[in-house]
Protein backbone atom coordinates (compact mmCIF):
# COMPACT_ATOMS: atom_id res chain seq x y z
CA UNK A 1 0.00 0.00 0.00
CA UNK A 2 1.71 3.45 -0.67
CA UNK A 3 2.43 5.80 1.97
CA UNK A 4 -0.54 8.30 2.66
CA UNK A 5 1.66 10.98 3.61
CA UNK A 6 4.08 10.71 0.61
CA UNK A 7 3.18 13.07 -2.16
CA UNK A 8 1.10 11.54 -5.22
CA UNK A 9 3.77 10.95 -8.18
CA UNK A 10 1.56 11.81 -11.62
CA UNK A 11 3.35 11.96 -14.98
CA UNK A 12 1.87 13.92 -17.82
CA UNK A 13 1.66 12.15 -21.38
CA UNK A 14 4.89 13.54 -22.81
CA UNK A 15 6.75 13.11 -19.40
CA UNK A 16 5.73 8.82 -19.64
CA UNK A 17 6.51 8.88 -23.72
CA UNK A 18 10.13 10.22 -22.92
CA UNK A 19 10.33 7.96 -19.66
CA UNK A 20 9.57 4.79 -21.68
CA UNK A 21 11.97 6.35 -24.54
CA UNK A 22 14.74 6.68 -22.36
CA UNK A 23 14.68 3.48 -20.77
CA UNK A 24 14.25 1.36 -24.23
CA UNK A 25 17.10 3.23 -25.89
CA UNK A 26 20.31 1.15 -26.20
CA UNK A 27 22.57 4.53 -26.40
CA UNK A 28 20.88 5.57 -22.48
CA UNK A 29 23.04 5.13 -20.02
CA UNK A 30 22.22 2.02 -17.36
CA UNK A 31 21.94 4.53 -14.83
CA UNK A 32 19.51 6.76 -16.78
CA UNK A 33 17.69 3.67 -17.48
CA UNK A 34 17.18 2.45 -13.92
CA UNK A 35 16.08 5.86 -12.96
CA UNK A 36 13.41 6.30 -15.61
CA UNK A 37 12.04 2.93 -14.25
CA UNK A 38 12.24 3.69 -10.71
CA UNK A 39 9.94 6.95 -11.73
CA UNK A 40 7.53 4.50 -13.73
CA UNK A 41 6.94 2.37 -10.96
CA UNK A 42 6.87 5.09 -8.77
CA UNK A 43 3.99 6.43 -10.96
CA UNK A 44 1.63 3.31 -10.88
CA UNK A 45 0.50 3.95 -7.01
CA UNK A 46 3.25 1.73 -5.59
CA UNK A 47 5.00 2.57 -2.40
CA UNK A 48 8.66 3.36 -2.39
CA UNK A 49 9.32 -0.57 -0.27
CA UNK A 50 7.48 -2.25 -2.85
CA UNK A 51 8.82 -0.53 -5.67
CA UNK A 52 12.44 -1.35 -4.24
CA UNK A 53 11.73 -5.54 -3.71
CA UNK A 54 10.11 -5.10 -7.19
CA UNK A 55 12.98 -3.72 -9.10
CA UNK A 56 16.24 -4.79 -6.56
CA UNK A 57 17.25 -1.47 -5.64
CA UNK A 58 17.51 -0.29 -2.17
CA UNK A 59 14.77 1.73 -0.41
CA UNK A 60 16.86 4.76 -0.52
CA UNK A 61 17.95 4.68 -3.86
CA UNK A 62 14.31 4.53 -4.69
CA UNK A 63 13.71 7.25 -2.23
CA UNK A 64 16.32 9.36 -3.73
CA UNK A 65 15.06 9.59 -7.53
CA UNK A 66 11.65 9.77 -6.28
CA UNK A 67 11.86 12.94 -4.53
CA UNK A 68 14.37 14.36 -7.39
CA UNK A 69 12.10 13.90 -10.21
CA UNK A 70 9.09 15.81 -7.59
CA UNK A 71 11.19 18.37 -6.97
CA UNK A 72 13.10 18.64 -10.91
CA UNK A 73 11.52 16.64 -13.01
CA UNK A 74 12.93 15.14 -16.15
CA UNK A 75 16.10 17.37 -15.49
CA UNK A 76 16.10 15.80 -12.19
CA UNK A 77 17.38 12.22 -13.26
CA UNK A 78 20.41 13.84 -15.35
CA UNK A 79 23.73 13.84 -12.99
CA UNK A 80 24.54 17.07 -11.22
CA UNK A 81 27.93 18.47 -12.17
CA UNK A 82 30.67 16.74 -9.75
CA UNK A 83 32.67 19.14 -8.06
CA UNK A 84 36.27 18.94 -9.29
CA UNK A 85 39.61 20.53 -9.14
CA UNK A 86 38.92 24.24 -10.43
CA UNK A 87 40.55 25.22 -13.32
CA UNK A 88 44.20 26.31 -13.61
CA UNK A 89 45.06 27.31 -16.86
CA UNK A 90 43.42 30.37 -18.09
CA UNK A 91 42.03 31.43 -21.70
CA UNK A 92 44.93 33.83 -21.57
CA UNK A 93 47.88 31.40 -21.13
CA UNK A 94 45.94 28.63 -24.11
CA UNK A 95 46.25 31.59 -26.27
CA UNK A 96 49.90 32.75 -25.72
CA UNK A 97 51.01 28.61 -26.08
CA UNK A 98 49.01 28.49 -29.41
CA UNK A 99 50.51 31.94 -30.58
CA UNK A 100 53.55 31.02 -29.73
CA UNK A 101 53.45 27.25 -31.34
CA UNK A 102 52.50 29.11 -34.70
CA UNK A 103 54.49 32.18 -34.91
CA UNK A 104 57.25 32.32 -32.56
CA UNK A 105 60.78 30.84 -33.12
CA UNK A 106 61.94 28.60 -30.85
CA UNK A 107 65.44 29.76 -29.03
CA UNK A 108 68.63 27.92 -28.97
CA UNK A 109 68.14 28.11 -32.89
CA UNK A 110 66.48 25.16 -32.62
CA UNK A 111 64.45 24.57 -35.93
CA UNK A 112 60.74 23.76 -34.16
CA UNK A 113 58.95 23.47 -30.15
CA UNK A 114 59.08 20.97 -28.42
CA UNK A 115 56.85 20.51 -24.91
CA UNK A 116 60.39 21.28 -22.80
CA UNK A 117 60.96 24.35 -24.43
CA UNK A 118 57.68 25.63 -24.76
CA UNK A 119 57.15 24.98 -20.97
CA UNK A 120 60.19 26.72 -20.33
CA UNK A 121 59.27 29.75 -22.49
CA UNK A 122 55.78 30.02 -21.03
CA UNK A 123 56.49 28.93 -17.59
CA UNK A 124 53.93 25.97 -18.05
CA UNK A 125 54.49 22.40 -17.67
CA UNK A 126 55.46 19.83 -20.03
CA UNK A 127 51.98 17.73 -19.49
CA UNK A 128 50.07 20.74 -19.87
CA UNK A 129 51.65 21.82 -23.19
CA UNK A 130 51.20 18.43 -24.32
CA UNK A 131 47.40 18.67 -23.61
CA UNK A 132 46.84 22.14 -25.51
CA UNK A 133 48.76 20.74 -28.33
CA UNK A 134 46.74 17.92 -28.73
CA UNK A 135 43.12 19.89 -28.18
CA UNK A 136 44.25 22.19 -30.92
CA UNK A 137 45.86 19.40 -32.97
CA UNK A 138 49.61 20.99 -33.21
CA UNK A 139 52.33 18.51 -33.97
CA UNK A 140 55.53 20.95 -33.98
CA UNK A 141 57.54 17.60 -34.36
CA UNK A 142 56.21 16.42 -37.50
CA UNK A 143 56.67 17.95 -41.09
CA UNK A 144 55.37 16.74 -44.17
CA UNK A 145 57.10 17.30 -47.80
CA UNK A 146 55.29 18.48 -50.84
CA UNK A 147 56.20 19.49 -54.59
CA UNK A 148 54.49 21.88 -56.69
CA UNK A 149 55.08 20.99 -60.59
CA UNK A 150 56.34 23.71 -62.67
CA UNK A 151 55.02 21.76 -66.06
CA UNK A 152 54.03 24.62 -68.13
CA UNK A 153 51.01 22.36 -69.69
CA UNK A 154 49.77 21.45 -66.00
CA UNK A 155 46.33 22.24 -66.09
CA UNK A 156 45.86 20.23 -69.41
CA UNK A 157 47.39 17.58 -68.45
CA UNK A 158 45.75 17.26 -65.15
CA UNK A 159 41.82 17.88 -66.91
CA UNK A 160 43.31 14.90 -69.48
CA UNK A 161 44.56 12.49 -66.83
CA UNK A 162 41.39 12.57 -64.60
CA UNK A 163 38.80 13.10 -67.43
CA UNK A 164 39.73 9.16 -68.34
CA UNK A 165 39.59 8.58 -64.74
CA UNK A 166 36.53 9.94 -64.31
CA UNK A 167 34.95 9.09 -68.17
CA UNK A 168 36.81 6.18 -69.84
CA UNK A 169 36.17 6.37 -73.28
CA UNK A 170 33.88 3.68 -74.85
CA UNK A 171 35.87 0.15 -76.74
CA UNK A 172 39.29 1.48 -75.05
CA UNK A 173 41.06 0.04 -71.51
CA UNK A 174 42.31 2.95 -69.57
CA UNK A 175 46.37 1.47 -68.35
CA UNK A 176 48.41 3.21 -65.32
CA UNK A 177 51.54 2.81 -66.38
CA UNK A 178 55.29 3.15 -64.11
CA UNK A 179 58.01 1.29 -62.95
CA UNK A 180 59.08 0.42 -59.60
CA UNK A 181 62.31 0.48 -60.27
CA UNK A 182 65.47 -0.79 -57.91
CA UNK A 183 63.62 -3.50 -56.10
CA UNK A 184 66.23 -5.00 -54.06
CA UNK A 185 66.39 -8.75 -52.89
CA UNK A 186 67.11 -8.49 -49.26
CA UNK A 187 67.96 -11.00 -46.30
CA UNK A 188 68.22 -10.37 -42.85
CA UNK A 189 71.11 -11.54 -40.83
CA UNK A 190 68.90 -13.40 -38.75
CA UNK A 191 65.65 -15.15 -39.06
CA UNK A 192 62.70 -12.68 -38.47
CA UNK A 193 60.72 -13.69 -35.31
CA UNK A 194 56.96 -14.29 -35.50
CA UNK A 195 54.58 -11.83 -33.95
CA UNK A 196 53.40 -13.19 -30.43
CA UNK A 197 51.48 -11.95 -27.52
CA UNK A 198 52.36 -8.58 -26.59
CA UNK A 199 54.91 -8.45 -28.94
CA UNK A 200 55.45 -7.68 -32.40
CA UNK A 201 57.43 -9.76 -35.02
CA UNK A 202 61.10 -8.90 -34.98
CA UNK A 203 63.65 -8.51 -37.64
CA UNK A 204 67.30 -7.38 -37.41
CA UNK A 205 68.10 -3.66 -38.67
CA UNK A 206 71.20 -4.93 -40.86
CA UNK A 207 70.56 -7.13 -44.04
CA UNK A 208 72.54 -8.39 -46.89
CA UNK A 209 71.96 -7.08 -50.50
CA UNK A 210 71.79 -9.76 -53.26
CA UNK A 211 70.88 -7.42 -56.41
CA UNK A 212 68.04 -5.26 -57.70
CA UNK A 213 65.63 -5.67 -60.66
CA UNK A 214 63.01 -3.19 -62.10
CA UNK A 215 59.10 -3.83 -61.83
CA UNK A 216 56.93 -2.70 -64.61
CA UNK A 217 53.08 -2.59 -64.11
CA UNK A 218 49.72 -1.34 -65.22
CA UNK A 219 47.58 -1.41 -63.71
CA UNK A 220 43.47 -1.28 -65.28
CA UNK A 221 41.55 1.14 -63.62
CA UNK A 222 38.45 -0.32 -64.54
CA UNK A 223 39.21 -3.88 -62.84
CA UNK A 224 41.99 -3.20 -60.68
CA UNK A 225 44.04 -6.35 -62.63
CA UNK A 226 47.40 -5.52 -62.70
CA UNK A 227 49.55 -6.60 -65.77
CA UNK A 228 53.26 -6.83 -64.25
CA UNK A 229 56.89 -7.68 -66.08
CA UNK A 230 60.34 -8.02 -64.54
CA UNK A 231 63.68 -6.73 -66.43
CA UNK A 232 66.65 -6.56 -64.43
CA UNK A 233 67.45 -3.20 -66.28
CA UNK A 234 65.56 0.36 -66.47
CA UNK A 235 65.44 1.57 -70.13
CA UNK A 236 63.43 2.24 -73.18
CA UNK A 237 64.24 -1.36 -74.57
CA UNK A 238 62.69 -2.58 -71.78
CA UNK A 239 59.56 -0.52 -72.07
CA UNK A 240 58.54 -1.46 -75.19
CA UNK A 241 59.17 -5.14 -74.55
CA UNK A 242 56.67 -3.79 -71.57
CA UNK A 243 54.00 -2.41 -74.10
CA UNK A 244 54.47 -5.37 -76.21
CA UNK A 245 53.49 -7.63 -73.23
CA UNK A 246 50.06 -5.02 -73.00
CA UNK A 247 49.66 -5.67 -76.44
CA UNK A 248 49.11 -9.45 -75.85
CA UNK A 249 47.21 -9.27 -73.03
CA UNK A 250 44.92 -6.28 -74.13
CA UNK A 251 42.15 -7.83 -76.36
CA UNK A 252 42.92 -6.39 -79.97
CA UNK A 253 39.44 -5.40 -80.76
CA UNK A 254 40.00 -2.21 -77.89
CA UNK A 255 42.08 0.88 -78.42
CA UNK A 256 44.98 1.38 -75.25
CA UNK A 257 45.08 4.73 -73.37
CA UNK A 258 48.61 4.29 -71.59
CA UNK A 259 48.80 7.12 -68.71
CA UNK A 260 52.52 7.53 -67.82
CA UNK A 261 54.92 10.12 -66.20
CA UNK A 262 57.81 11.90 -67.93
CA UNK A 263 61.16 9.42 -67.43
CA UNK A 264 63.45 9.92 -70.54
CA UNK A 265 62.38 6.03 -71.34
CA UNK A 266 59.24 6.90 -71.95
CA UNK A 267 60.06 9.74 -74.89
CA UNK A 268 62.83 8.34 -76.82
CA UNK A 269 62.85 7.85 -80.59
CA UNK A 270 62.14 4.40 -80.67
CA UNK A 271 59.16 4.22 -78.24
CA UNK A 272 58.02 6.98 -80.53
CA UNK A 273 58.27 5.06 -83.84
CA UNK A 274 56.81 1.74 -81.51
CA UNK A 275 53.52 3.79 -80.83
CA UNK A 276 53.27 5.08 -84.97
CA UNK A 277 53.37 0.85 -85.57
CA UNK A 278 50.37 0.28 -82.97
CA UNK A 279 48.03 2.88 -83.61
CA UNK A 280 45.46 1.84 -80.78
CA UNK A 281 47.69 3.12 -78.29
CA UNK A 282 47.33 6.89 -76.63
CA UNK A 283 49.70 7.96 -74.07
CA UNK A 284 48.53 10.58 -71.29
CA UNK A 285 51.69 12.17 -69.59
CA UNK A 286 51.26 13.05 -66.06
CA UNK A 287 52.40 16.80 -65.37
CA UNK A 288 56.17 16.66 -63.86
CA UNK A 289 56.35 15.77 -60.19
CA UNK A 290 53.30 15.08 -59.79
CA UNK A 291 53.48 11.05 -59.37
CA UNK A 292 50.44 11.23 -57.23
CA UNK A 293 48.12 11.45 -60.45
CA UNK A 294 48.95 7.95 -61.43
CA UNK A 295 47.12 4.91 -59.52
CA UNK A 296 49.36 2.96 -60.53
CA UNK A 297 51.45 4.53 -57.63
CA UNK A 298 49.03 3.96 -54.92
CA UNK A 299 48.78 -0.13 -56.06
CA UNK A 300 52.79 0.07 -55.53
CA UNK A 301 51.95 1.45 -51.88
CA UNK A 302 49.84 -1.52 -51.01
CA UNK A 303 52.78 -4.13 -52.65
CA UNK A 304 55.38 -2.19 -50.57
CA UNK A 305 53.25 -2.24 -47.54
CA UNK A 306 51.92 -5.84 -47.98
CA UNK A 307 54.67 -7.83 -49.22
CA UNK A 308 58.06 -5.93 -49.50
CA UNK A 309 58.70 -4.26 -46.71
CA UNK A 310 58.79 -7.47 -44.13
CA UNK A 311 59.79 -10.29 -46.68
CA UNK A 312 63.38 -11.59 -46.94
CA UNK A 313 64.98 -13.02 -50.52
CA UNK A 314 68.31 -14.65 -51.19
CA UNK A 315 68.51 -14.05 -55.01
CA UNK A 316 66.89 -11.49 -57.58
CA UNK A 317 65.19 -14.38 -59.15
CA UNK A 318 63.63 -15.60 -55.60
CA UNK A 319 62.22 -12.20 -55.66
CA UNK A 320 60.70 -12.35 -58.94
CA UNK A 321 59.26 -15.09 -58.40
CA UNK A 322 57.50 -13.35 -54.94
CA UNK A 323 56.48 -10.86 -56.36
CA UNK A 324 54.69 -12.16 -59.58
CA UNK A 325 53.15 -14.75 -57.37
CA UNK A 326 51.39 -11.81 -55.08
CA UNK A 327 50.67 -10.45 -58.59
CA UNK A 328 48.46 -13.46 -59.35
CA UNK A 329 47.12 -13.61 -55.73
CA UNK A 330 45.79 -9.71 -56.36
CA UNK A 331 44.41 -10.22 -59.65
CA UNK A 332 42.15 -13.26 -58.90
CA UNK A 333 40.79 -10.90 -56.33
CA UNK A 334 41.13 -7.67 -57.69
CA UNK A 335 39.56 -4.28 -56.78
CA UNK A 336 39.95 -1.18 -58.67
CA UNK A 337 41.29 2.67 -56.89
CA UNK A 338 38.03 4.52 -57.39
CA UNK A 339 39.37 8.24 -58.54
CA UNK A 340 36.50 10.77 -57.39
CA UNK A 341 37.98 14.19 -57.35
CA UNK A 342 37.47 16.04 -60.72
CA UNK A 343 39.69 18.28 -62.37
CA UNK A 344 38.43 21.65 -60.97
CA UNK A 345 38.38 20.39 -57.55
CA UNK A 346 42.05 19.46 -57.37
CA UNK A 347 42.97 22.95 -58.89
CA UNK A 348 40.94 25.06 -56.80
CA UNK A 349 42.61 23.33 -54.12
CA UNK A 350 45.56 23.77 -55.51
CA UNK A 351 44.85 27.73 -56.03
CA UNK A 352 44.26 27.97 -52.93
CA UNK A 353 46.93 26.22 -50.94
CA UNK A 354 49.29 28.62 -53.20
CA UNK A 355 47.32 31.61 -51.90
CA UNK A 356 47.80 30.31 -48.65
CA UNK A 357 51.65 30.50 -49.14
CA UNK A 358 51.65 33.59 -50.79
CA UNK A 359 49.90 35.56 -47.27
CA UNK A 360 52.49 33.60 -45.13
CA UNK A 361 54.86 35.67 -45.67
CA UNK A 362 57.85 33.62 -46.20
Amino acid sequence: MPNPKLEPLVLTEEERRLLEAWERRRKSSQALADRCRIVLACAEGESVSAVARQLGFGRGTVARWRSRFLEHRLEGLLDEPRPGRPRLISDEKVEEVITATLERKPPKGDTHWSTRSMASATGMSQSSISRIWRAFGLKPHLVQTWKLSKDPQFVDKVRDVVGLYLDPPAKAVVLCVDEKSQMQALDRTAPILPVLPTTPARMTHDYVRHGTTSLFAALNIATGQVIGSHHRKHRHQEFIKFLNTIDKNVPADLDVHVVCDNHATHKTEAVKKWLLRHPRFHVHFTPTSSSWLNLVERWFAELTNRKLRRSAHRSVAQLEADVHSWIKEWNADSKPFVWTKTADEILDNLAAYCQRINDSGH
